[in-house]
């Protein structure tokens, strides 16, 4: 690729190792952001109670999703943290989630109510207050008659992935991009914020936004969004939810260091047989030119709700406008010839 090239990618497109410099920032600190370690998340919520808490968002409702004990069930403009509760019916018993399951394996008509009923009648459940599985029926890795470490009482039914989504802050954020009045901005830490006062409403950003993160406000249409706690890091604090998130699954910090701290995560994940353990959205070369808050997964991407390659929305504008440019040279230059071949 040429340097022109390189420039042009660098635009809308491609890595931008540089964010806020290219966002007119020349002295600015390094780059800000989160790295989510679902493997540790235990779903407690305190990150979505701590972001509410701290950043005065309103009450958006505690609606059971009837797909799980989820009751938020959604990144929107009332919630910037969203803790997805996904349960597969995966063996468990004496292993690492992610392990040694059926990658062929159909987890759509799992009914979890009826798994439920189940416990403490079938052999593959210990009754109430078993706290180890009988001699004779303990999980692989756990001796009969003692704790197994993974599942305390046994069961084996269900396993349960856990994973706090946020605003990814994205290198290219495209919601940043077509925003018509500058309500949307860059910061000197790499995040992308709103100004509630400055946005019109139009949501242009909202179908733009690659993760479908971004989100109107039924009361007024005002986007809004995680802004990774903008007012906090002015001050050295770190956001609300990585304080409060009592097992370090959402860690803060210099977005070059959190990729070294998850990559050494996986491999020690997978030097403990979990083989499935996958980071997603670290990567500078991915469709938005890698993100600023990005997660270590336990199974696909799909299965927590996020989009396998995500792409940039606005990175084919440049070819979209000269399409467009050629389509009218063309039109004009038809309507020229005709002018010039009519009979008089």
């Amino acid at each position: 690729m040429s340097d022109g090239a390189e420039g042009h990618g660098n635009l809308l497109y491609g890595p931008q190792p540089d964010v806020a410099g290219a966002a007119g920032y020349p002295d600015a600190p390094p780059r800000m952001g989160f790295f989510t370690d679902t493997s540790v998340c235990i779903g407690c919520k305190a990150c979505e109670v701590a972001c509410k808490e701290w950043n005065a968002i309103p009450e958006d409702g505690l609606v059971l999703t009837g797909m799980s004990y989820d009751n938020t069930q959604g990144l929107g403009a009332d919630t910037w943290r969203h803790v997805a509760f996904i349960e597969q019916r995966k063996p468990l018993a004496g292993q690492e989630p992610g392990v040694a399951h059926d990658d062929h394996d159909d987890h759509d008509d799992i009914d979890v109510f009826a798994a439920a009923s189940r416990l403490g009648t079938d052999a593959a459940s210990p009754g109430p207050g078993a706290t180890a599985p009988p001699p004779g029926r303990a999980p692989g890795g756990a001796p009969a008659g003692e704790i197994s470490p993974v599942s305390p009482d046994g069961r084996t039914e269900l396993r349960w992935l856990m994973a706090s989504d946020v605003c990814k802050h994205c290198t290219h954020a495209a919601c940043l991009d077509v925003c018509p009045t500058g309500a949307l901005f860059r910061t000197e830490y790499g995040t992308v914020v709103v100004q509630e006062d400055v946005c019109n409403g139009c949501g242009y950003c909202v179908p733009a936004c690659p993760y479908g993160v971004i989100d109107q406000r039924k009361d007024d249409g005002r986007v809004w969004k995680c802004t990774l706690c903008y007012d906090r890091l002015g001050v050295g604090m770190e956001p609300a939810c990585a304080k409060s998130c009592p097992t370090d699954s959402i860690q803060f910090g210099p977005l070059e260091e959190l990729r070294e701290r998850a990559r050494g995560r996986v491999a020690q994940l997978h030097a403990a047989g979990v083989t499935d353990a996958r980071l997603y959205g670290e990567s500078p070369d991915d469709g938005v030119g890698g993100d600023g808050a990005f997660f270590l997964l336990l199974d696909e991407p799909e299965v927590y709700g996020l989009p396998p390659d995500p792409v940039v929305t606005t990175r084919d504008l440049p070819d979209m406008w000269r399409h467009a440019a050629l389509a009218a040279v063309s039109l004009v230059a038809l309507a020229a010839g005709s002018f010039v071949r009519r009979p008089r």
